[in-house]
């Protein structure tokens, strides 16, 4: 059976506690044992001493040791005395054996039999001179009953304090780790979740410790997930409508000349080429769309100047705008430094001048121009009507969107183009954007860093 980590916390947390309750109890019994011990030599001590002090004025008044030769009473007298006449009397009971002698070690009171060597001795004095010794047996352990059982009482009172509080700790604990797991079992629940494909499960962020950042990341990266699966879905639905409908009139067209519908024709090779040629744009255009995303386009970036490359583009699109009867009017300095990709920003002007080509109406114009801001560059292209809508303009970068209703591939390309032009833009650190153009169409702006930073 694999225990969990609930499980785990416990056990770790409890024999913490364990071990603290274990090492307590034996501190505490072993200060208590000897505290007592301690306590017990203290009022032998004190015994002592008041007896020899008892015993010396006795001698005093006697002269000799003959009132006390195999008299005990008298000392147990002189014992009782204390506890009965003194303000602050010493303990009751006597711990140890005890005796009395004389000078010459003769055993006057006590227990019979040799006397031990190791003993505490007390002197008695008469005249300078010692007369006697009041000898006890050192406190070394517990002898009489009633302190053996209030040793034993005290020791059963702790293990019932150690129960008590090994219940206290396991009850505490299992309750701090499963509220200390809470939030962990909410996070796997919804991982759980979200890796069956379920991208709407949030888990609530109650703290603001580690654990709720956490989940406030887990739901930003929830988020994150159900996004890109929305903009898949759409993505997979715009891609087999845009290769839908070329490879259905290809098939129609291969099927009407294998049916002898139609002759086999330079047209009707013109036409199946044309199908195939936006084929392959629209396979280059997603390849192209793909790497930007990943990354994976190779930027080779150096000091470039920018403006022969808009020159170069434009070159190339002169006479194809000027067959659709556009003008194209550019206003450009005579060198624009820049440190970037020169392919891929002529990638990008390319794009930008194919768009314009294909959604301007015949007669129009493109204004293509450079104005200088605090922190870069920024480059225009506006052309003239037809315009689009604030609506269209949010959603011009978007992948394959066209503004025109019909998507008709006549005038419109694959939807792809600006969605490169984005991707290169931000790879080089700027951003486009699109706007009403003041001619009637739309005007793009591309904004790059400064060209001298």
């Amino acid at each position: 059976m694999k225990i969990g980590i609930t499980g785990k916390l416990f056990m770790a947390i409890f024999a913490t506690c364990m071990l603290v309750l274990i090492i307590m109890h034996w501190g505490v019994r072993s200060s208590f044992e000897r505290g007592f011990i301690d306590y017990i030599k203290h009022s032998n001590e004190q015994r002592l001493n008041m007896l020899s002090d008892a015993l010396e004025a006795q001698y005093q008044q006697h002269g000799s040791w003959a009132f006390l030769h195999n008299n005990q009473q008298v000392v147990y007298q002189i014992l009782r005395a204390f506890e009965q006449n003194s303000d602050n009397p010493p303990p009751r009971g006597w711990r140890t054996q005890f005796w009395v002698v004389d000078s010459n070690n003769q055993r006057l009171v006590g227990h019979p039999g040799v006397i031990p060597s190791g003993n505490i001795r007390h002197a008695i004095r008469y005249n300078q001179q010692i007369v006697g010794w009041v000898v006890a047996t050192p406190a070394e352990r517990l002898t009489r009953d009633a302190d053996i059982n209030f040793a034993h009482q005290q020791r059963q009172t702790s293990w019932l304090i150690i129960g008590l509080s090994t219940l206290l700790a396991a009850a505490v604990t299992w309750l701090m780790s499963r509220g200390l797991l809470a939030p962990v079992k909410r996070l796997i629940a919804g991982m759980h979740r979200l890796a069956a494909g379920d991208f709407q499960v949030r888990v609530a962020a109650s703290s603001q410790d580690e654990l709720g950042r956490l989940a406030q990341d887990f739901n930003l990266l929830a988020i994150s997930l159900e996004k890109n699966e929305q903009i898949r879905r759409v993505l997979m639905a715009d891609i087999s409508h845009e290769l839908r409908t070329p490879l259905a009139v290809l098939r129609g067209e291969l099927e009407a000349l294998h049916d002898g519908v139609r002759q086999i024709t330079p047209d009707s090779l013109r036409s199946l080429q044309s199908e195939v040629a936006l084929l392959s744009k629209l396979v280059d255009d997603l390849h192209q769309l793909s790497l930007s995303d990943l990354g994976a386009l190779a930027y080779r970036k150096h000091p470039i100047d920018l403006v022969p490359l808009i020159e170069s583009a434009l070159a190339a699109f002169r006479e194809r705008f000027h067959a659709k009867q556009l003008q194209l009017i550019s206003q450009l300095p005579e060198h624009l430094p820049l440190f970037g990709d020169a392919e891929r920003l002529a990638q990008l002007f390319n794009n930008l001048l194919e768009n314009s080509l294909r959604y301007t109406d015949e007669g129009g114009r493109l204004e293509i121009g450079i104005e200088p801001l605090a922190e870069g560059i920024q480059l225009y292209w506006q052309d003239s009507g037809p315009g689009v809508s604030d609506q269209q303009l949010e959603q011009i970068f978007q992948r394959f969107y066209r503004a025109e209703g019909s998507r008709n591939r006549a005038s419109g390309g694959s939807g792809l183009g600006l969605a490169i032009c984005q991707n290169i833009a931000e790879a080089h650190g700027g951003k486009i954007y699109a706007q009403h153009s003041p001619l009637g169409g739309v005007r793009i702006t591309v904004e790059l860093p400064n060209p001298n930073e």
